[in-house]
């Protein structure tokens, strides 16, 4: 048999957002919204996700599934990166931190709405890889380095949105400490049983959570 073209991976790319849709109208209920921002929707179409994972998995890429990516992690099936993305309500001229590189996928994603993503990955081949790709597809609005991603990025701070793709018990507080006012946070929260949680900041500094729906995630690991 044949590998697939273009042609062939982009129908299916259509087919992963129509089935992120499915997704999102069956669960209303516990997300508050029938369906996704279109911009988000937008940027699940355009980003070749086929491109982000091992080569020798990316006939699988479109399927709604976590897929390996080494080190014992995995890219994040696309209705979850679909809706963390959404969650954050990201706009064109903020700043987003996002913690947990991985090869990129995600970060490319919010690439396509935010104006400028600062990521910080803890595994070196990670973020080596995904900024070799993300430079290659000519994305001028991303930096990344190595780094403990609990602790943020300092230099770069303060976020109008902060994205945690890795689980952790309770929010780090230096993120906390990062997020502007009127800002917002997605992560998600617990060990055995994690949950995906909003977290926004107000004018004055006080923060406020709110519970979605359980999810499935590695552990935020600190250097």
């Amino acid at each position: 048999m044949k590998p697939m073209n273009e042609e062939h991976l982009a129908v299916l790319r259509r087919h992963m957002v129509e089935v992120i849709a499915i997704y999102v109208d069956l669960a209303s209920e516990e997300l508050g919204k029938a369906v996704l921002d279109e911009r988000v929707m937008a940027a699940m179409l355009r980003v070749p996700r086929h491109l982000f994972v091992p080569a020798a998995i990316a006939p699988l890429a479109y399927q709604d599934t976590p897929l390996p990516i080494g080190f014992d992690k995995t890219v994040s099936q696309p209705f979850m990166v679909a809706l963390m993305t959404d969650l954050l309500d990201l706009q064109p001229h903020e700043a987003v931190l996002e913690v947990g590189t991985g090869l990129g996928y995600q970060t490319a994603i919010l690439a396509e709405l935010a104006g400028q993503v600062w990521s910080v990955e803890i595994i070196e081949e990670f973020a080596n890889h995904a900024e070799a790709l993300l430079q290659g597809f000519g994305m001028s609005n991303i930096g990344i380095r190595v780094g403990d991603g609990s602790r943020g990025w300092p230099e770069h701070a303060p976020f109008d949105k902060i994205l945690v793709t890795a689980a952790a018990e309770e929010a780090p507080p230096a993120l906390l400490e990062q997020l502007k006012p009127m800002g917002r946070l997605v992560l998600p929260v617990g060990s055995e049983e994690q949950v995906l949680t909003v977290i926004d900041k107000d004018a004055a500094g006080h923060l406020k959570a709110r519970q979605l729906i359980p999810v499935r995630f590695s552990r935020l690991e600190a250097a």
